[in-house]
């Protein structure tokens, strides 16, 4: 069977189906729309429970066929430990979104069936773009699924949701313009080393690059990605689309979506470019932990409530980001992993905050108090969800938090320092939010709240078990991870440093004298 072709066109075909239905038949346009998702889901299952993770394979369930021969592009699927792990959080998070955002476009002026076809071919190019091993391809899945986004946004958001999609859209597509240069540079590189061009990525990866050009080719992807992850200071627009987006698609666009750009630093920025990795390595942890704190700090300060849930997500982002270039393989993993829990955790929130506030008809943290004595479920749901993004102990965000602190220390002992301030920040968000909103007397507009229906309970029980169950048991998904994680090692040319070492690890000597003794 051909796995990913087959989870590819499935959301697809499925999104052609649901737009196609009339306009009047909006229950079964959400009935077929979560069929899908979740058929998809259980197919995402079954090739999971097929990967091998000893393989010593780069990628598995590979298929290749030629697109535009003239130029060395092939559509070419496969994946590793990372990249199934992201589209099994794409798989997981589609369902739970389309039964949580039930009634989510019905007040809308665009056609309801739109916003949930719109969502499955989201997740199309989700699959498509965590998948692809010929990097055009990827750049392809890369743009096109900021179209989806874009009208989810824009026809279905707030009072300024035009211009938070219009920001978004703008944005990204310049930074997606340095990466077509970039690619442009690979495949004239590829043409004088090996006599043809070419976007196969394993291919690309044993270029023999000058100093010089990785350098210069590597900003290329790294701006795309820190606009698309988004890293600061490239992260202005996601506050404003976060905000207009209904609470369904601001979990998919910084869930999921928003993963793409720590997944090309991971994948491509590291194999293409293992030099210019190294060298701008200081920078970019410098730039990490500035996020870190940045965001907190903006985040305990926001009145409005998805707003602070989009700062908090630009810190958790530095943290991610540190451990990718913190060159160890407990920094990668943990930071592999942090993109997985930050997903659910960030899910829980936004979907949360949404029944709250579709109850309330506000999103000032002022217009609550006391909401735990009159819907105790919404209020432990929110709790739960609270908890695991300040990566309490025994929640699924601790376990990649302490990797990826752990996995800088050996290497960068003061910058892991600084990042772990970004700890105590997140208790005083997450805390003053709950506190603030949930505690305490019950304020006016807030006595008729009500709890949380089944539908809902539904919705949300997932995340919350996967949130608990990858807090106890993390090695399912580390198992997975880990193997290529440290392929990855082995492309950039470094290894762990010895006990001892990592205090004084110089990167531009010591790390790279390191990766050569591998």
């Amino acid at each position: 069977m051909n796995w990913l072709l087959t989870l590819l066109l499935l959301p697809a075909i499925g999104a052609v189906v649901v737009a196609l239905l009339p306009k009047d038949k909006i229950d079964m346009a959400k009935q077929v729309a979560l069929g899908f998702s979740v058929a998809t889901l259980v197919l995402v299952i079954a090739m999971a429970l097929q990967f091998d993770a000893e393989s010593t394979e780069p990628f598995q369930f590979v298929t290749s066929t030629p697109w535009i021969r003239s130029f060395g592009v092939s559509f070419s699927l496969g994946v590793d430990g990372i990249a199934l792990v992201l589209i099994a959080l794409a798989a997981v998070l589609v369902p739970v979104v389309i039964l949580a955002g039930w009634n989510e476009a019905d007040h809308s002026d665009a056609p309801t069936k739109g916003y949930f076809a719109l969502m499955l071919l989201l997740e199309a190019c989700m699959i498509g773009v965590f998948a692809a091993v010929d990097v055009f391809l990827f750049y392809v899945f890369f743009e096109v699924m900021l179209i989806p986004m874009y009208f989810m946004i824009g026809r279905y958001g707030g009072a300024r949701r035009s211009y938070a999609a219009v920001k978004f859209l703008i944005v990204s597509l310049f930074g997606g313009l340095f990466m077509l240069a970039s690619l442009i540079g690979l495949y004239v590189v590829a043409q004088r080393e090996i006599g043809a061009g070419t976007f196969d990525f394993l291919t690309l990866t044993q270029l023999n690059m000058d100093d010089t050009t990785q350098r210069m080719l590597f900003l290329g992807f790294f701006f795309a990605f820190a606009v698309k992850a988004p890293l600061w200071p490239f992260h202005t627009w996601l506050p404003d689309a976060a905000t207009e987006a209904q609470p369904g698609s601001a979990v998919l666009l910084v869930g999921v979506l928003d993963k793409v750009g720590t997944f090309g630093m991971l994948r491509y920025c590291l194999p293409l470019f293992p030099e210019a990795s190294q060298f701008y390595t200081p920078i970019i942890i410098v730039i990490s932990i500035i996020g870190i704190i940045y965001g907190a700090l903006l985040a305990i300060g926001q009145t409005d409530i998805k707003r602070l849930i989009a700062y908090t997500s630009i810190s958790h982002f530095g943290f991610i980001t540190l451990g990718i270039f913190a060159m160890t393989s407990q920094g990668q993993s943990g930071s592999t992993l942090y993109m997985i829990n930050h997903g659910f955790s960030t899910a829980a929130l936004f979907l949360v905050a949404g029944f709250l506030m579709s109850r309330r008809g506000s999103k000032l943290v002022e217009d609550y108090g006391g909401v735990y004595k009159v819907a105790p479920l919404l209020a432990g749901f929110f709790l739960i969800a609270g908890l695991s993004s300040l990566a309490l102990p025994g929640m699924s965000s601790f376990v990649s938090e302490f990797l990826v602190l752990v996995g800088t220390f050996v290497r960068y002992p003061i910058a892991a320092v600084i990042a772990t301030t970004g700890i105590i920040l997140a208790a005083l968000y997450v805390l003053w939010l709950y506190q603030r909103t949930m505690t305490g007397p019950v304020k006016p507009g807030c006595e008729d709240v009500k709890d949380l229906t089944g539908r809902e309970i539904v919705a949300v029980s997932p995340l919350v078990v996967l949130i608990l169950a990858l807090g106890v048991f993390p090695a399912p998904a580390l198992n997975v991870i880990n193997p290529a994680v440290d392929r990855t090692m082995v492309a950039v040319g470094v290894m762990d440093p010895s006990v001892g070492v990592g205090a004084g690890c110089d990167l531009a000597d010591g790390c790279r004298a390191e990766g050569e003794g591998q």
